[in-house]
């Protein structure tokens, strides 16, 4: 080995050293804040917060390294997708050990700690986030992408399970509790889901350092709302369907459904040389909070989603759109109309959320 080679590697170690010891130290902070939390022990709590100093100053000085390496060796290949990933979960740990530090904050403002229940679902995603970290921390300084891949399913599963729960919270809440504790919680609650949510990050830049594979652009769901789901709501799907399928993945329901689907849809969509893949109406009254969860968006085509929806889950985004064009069941020509003026609106939607690449 060279002289330069041996420089590189020398310095690339030092590096590798220095992030899996910072990686170390935020898991380290990640579960001080937790048990701080769980035994009401305020002096760890702030001494936690204080800690976190010479995490943010091991960032910069691993940052700085990571563009010496850049302007020393200039890097290709490898290399070069290693120290990019390097600089990104450097800035994930850094950003964790800020969730530990509002953790403690959030936890001292308690009147008291989590008890019952409230602990047990504490106790729950504390742990899943713990784990999730553990083994990303694991899987990037093992350089092992199948194992990065393992743990992003884990913290998808998570993100799924959380917004149930977050509602039990609310509902389990002793009704001694202060509005500021019950406020307190569901930041802490936040916290430790962003701490999977950076865990996966680091997955994903393990994978990309690697083998060079990039994040898959996401495919959202997106339900269609409307009166009857005979016409409109099925009418959004199948555009969806046709012109985005790599994009969303689309479904439709109705407050009072009708029997059977428009057979003017039917109809319509054949002289295009389309089918109605759905051909079954669907209630939302059928639609649990479990599954309505996991829509990104819900668009509502003829009335306030208010009149549709008694609750609207966190994560997901409602749109209610003015449609003005509602067609009879036998008026083609109409529906040619509605199926242009819908069309326009979804091509929009979803070059919102995939960019002009959408397809």
């Amino acid at each position: 080995m060279g002289h330069l080679e041996a420089r590189l590697e020398s310095d690339l170690k030092q590096i590798r050293n220095e992030i899996t010891n910072q990686a170390k130290q935020v898991q380290h902070a990640v579960d001080r804040a937790i048990h701080s939390l769980q035994t009401g022990d305020h002096k760890l709590a702030y001494a936690t917060v204080l800690n976190d100093n010479p995490i943010n100053r091991k960032m910069r000085e691993i940052d700085r390294l990571c563009h010496r390496f850049i302007a020393v060796h200039l890097p290709s290949a490898g290399h070069l997708r290693l120290i990019s990933s390097i600089i990104r979960t450097n800035i994930a740990l850094e950003r964790i050990g800020d969730y530990a530090v509002t953790l403690c904050r959030e936890s001292v403002r308690l009147t008291t700690p989590p008890a019952g229940p409230m602990l047990d679902r504490v106790e729950w995603i504390s742990g899943e986030s713990k784990m999730i970290l553990e083994q990303a921390c694991n899987a990037f300084n093992q350089s092992d992408a199948q194992a990065a891949k393992t743990v992003i399913q884990q913290a998808a599963k998570l993100e799924q399970g959380l917004e149930p729960i977050y509602k039990r919270i609310l509902e389990e809440a002793p009704a001694s509790s202060s509005v500021r504790d019950q406020l307190a919680l569901f930041i802490i609650l936040n916290q430790m889901k962003r701490v999977a949510d950076q865990a996966k990050n680091i997955c994903e830049d393990t994978v990309f350092a690697v083998t060079g594979e990039t994040k898959s652009p996401k495919v959202y769901n997106i339900l269609f709302l409307d009166e009857t789901n005979s016409l409109l709501g099925k009418l959004a799907q199948a555009i969806g369907k046709m012109n985005f399928p790599n994009s969303g993945s689309y479904t439709s329901a109705g407050k009072t459904p009708a029997k059977t689907v428009s057979q003017g849809l039917i109809d319509f969509l054949k002289g295009r040389g389309a089918t109605c893949e759905d051909v079954s109406t669907h209630a939302i009254s059928d639609i649990t909070f479990d599954e309505l969860v996991n829509q990104h968006v819900i668009v509502s085509l003829d009335k306030p989603v208010s009149a549709y929806l008694k609750e609207i889950p966190f994560h997901t985004s409602v749109l209610e759109w003015e449609i003005e064009t509602v067609p009879s069941d036998d008026d083609l020509a109409a529906i040619e109309t509605l199926y242009r003026e819908l069309a326009v609106k979804i091509s929009d939607l979803m070059t919102l959320l995939r960019g002009q690449g959408a397809s």
